[in-house]
Order: structure tokens, then C-alpha cells, then sequence
């Protein structure tokens, strides 16, 4: 049954495991070097990526239980998991101070994403995967009434989380006035703001706050950043998707910066 699935967790002290679904995830995953601690793989699936996965896995000494389809099926989170299921300890988040480390260790103006309440894995997934190609140094999510990094979110980054520093906090508000002690500026996104985003500067130490689906950013947190920058709609449809917006406005950066 579902509810006998291996759990998510959120923390990383937690007993429970959690679980990587699909053939290019669990790849990545292979070859960041993460602990494993055991890969599923469906019987009859002895092909294509796979012969690779077993090879890594072996090399590292990764156990491999091949499983019959109907099993794994009932082990899955996500239907797209292509007859391959990685069991690893929990994802393990990071503190803030620990982004900021990457920046300085780069010899990089600090560059981070704020994500107000993604409450979408499809979503949060997404922002992570063009978070690592645009060289953010992390993300920040809040613990209550978002998305927390389970599989799906793996899967839909591509591995990019094992790439990327995610910390996971309780106040939003509190780590803003925090980043702004170490002299980062807050940049919010939000369509009632009379500037666009590409007449913005952000040659500067930044973070960039990405408000959730539905709501946008709240009320309070958008007090508390240091500028508000828009996204202009020509059609009729007046919002992007958070993956979409979280793109463009990381993407705009990394061209000032070059």
C-alpha cells in the first residue's frame, strides 16, 4: 500500500529515509557521491542508463536488489520512475551561513533565491535546476507551507540538488534582516511595481525572492525587501508560472555578471 511507502523527511537528523525515482536522478545522484544506501531496479530493465548505474553502484558498493515491476510500482512515488528507486539518508539542508560561504569561496558576489511559500515539487524542482545552471550559490525555503525536497523534486531537477545548498528555515523575515546585516540586497518580484526587471541593477550581493504560485509574495516579506522589479505580460494571462519568473529574473543576472 502507498502508506507503507518509504516516508519523506525534512530533516536531517531524522530516522527516516527518503528516495530518488529515475534513471537520470539516480545518475546523478551515482555520481555526486551521496550516501546510498540501497538502489532498487526493476527485473527485466537491464538496459540503456541502467548498465551504467549498476557499474557506479558496484564500484562504490552500492547494494542492488533487483525487484519485479508490480513491487517497485508499489514502492514509488512518482510514476515516472523508469524501473529505477534509489534509498538515501534524508536530504541534508544546510544553514544560511553556509551559502554565504560558497559566495566567499568563489570569490563571488553572494547570488540566492528566496522562495516564499513554492508549495508545487514540479515548481520547486524546476527553480533548483535553472538555480544550478545559473551559478546560485543557494536557496532558501521556509518550513511551513512550501515544498520541502522529497524525490519529485529530485527527479525534476535533473540531481541538481545534490549540486545545490538549500537551507530550510523558520522565518523567512528573520534570515531577510539577517542577509541584509552581511550587506546583501533583497530583491522582490511582483507585478503592482512600476520597474522591469531588466532596468534593474544587480551587480551587487543579492538575493531574489520568488513568491508562491497563487499568492505571490507576502504582505511582510515584501516590506522587507530593498527593491521590487516586474516581469512585463503582453497577453491576457497577467502571472508566469514561479519556475518560469524564478528564470527569467535568475537569468537576467547572470548577463549583467558576465
Amino acid at each position: 500500500m502507498k502508506s507503507e511507502k518509504l516516508k519523506e523527511c525534512n530533516m536531517s537528523n531524522d530516522k527516516y529515509q527518503d528516495q530518488v525515482e529515475g534513471r537520470n536522478a539516480v545518475l546523478e545522484l551515482l555520481e555526486s557521491g551521496r550516501d546510498i544506501n540501497k538502489i532498487f531496479i526493476s527485473k527485466g530493465e537491464k538496459h540503456g542508463s541502467i548498465f551504467k548505474i549498476i557499474a557506479i553502484a558496484r564500484e562504490r558498493k552500492i547494494l542492488i536488489s533487483e525487484i519485479e515491476r508490480n513491487k517497485i510500482n508499489q514502492i514509488a512515488q512518482t510514476e515516472n520512475h523508469q524501473g529505477v528507486i534509489a534509498i538515501v539518508p534524508p536530504f541534508n539542508y544546510c544553514e544560511v551561513e553556509d551559502i554565504l560561504k560558497v559566495a566567499k569561496q568563489k570569490n563571488e558576489m553572494p547570488f540566492i533565491l528566496i522562495l516564499d511559500g513554492i508549495e508545487d515539487p514540479h515548481n520547486l524542482g524546476s527553480i533548483i535546476r535553472t538555480a544550478e545552471t545559473a551559478g546560485v550559490h543557494g536557496i532558501i525555503i521556509p518550513k511551513r507551507r512550501a515544498a520541502s525536497v522529497n524525490s519529485t523534486v529530485s527527479k525534476v531537477s535533473a540531481g541538481a540538488v545534490e549540486y545545490m545548498k538549500i537551507a530550510r528555515v523558520n522565518n523567512l523575515n528573520e534570515i531577510i534582516r539577517y542577509l541584509k546585516e552581511k550587506e546583501i540586497w533583497i530583491c522582490g518580484t511582483d507585478m503592482n511595481t512600476e520597474i522591469f526587471y531588466t532596468k534593474q541593477d544587480y551587480k551587487m550581493p543579492l538575493a531574489i525572492v520568488i513568491g508562491s504560485e497563487g499568492f505571490g509574495i507576502s504582505k511582510l516579506v515584501k516590506e522587507n525587501c530593498d527593491f521590487l522589479v516586474k516581469i512585463p505580460m503582453k497577453g491576457k494571462i497577467t502571472s508566469l508560472n514561479a519556475s518560469v519568473s524564478a528564470g527569467i529574473i535568475m537569468y537576467e543576472v547572470v548577463r549583467q555578471r558576465k
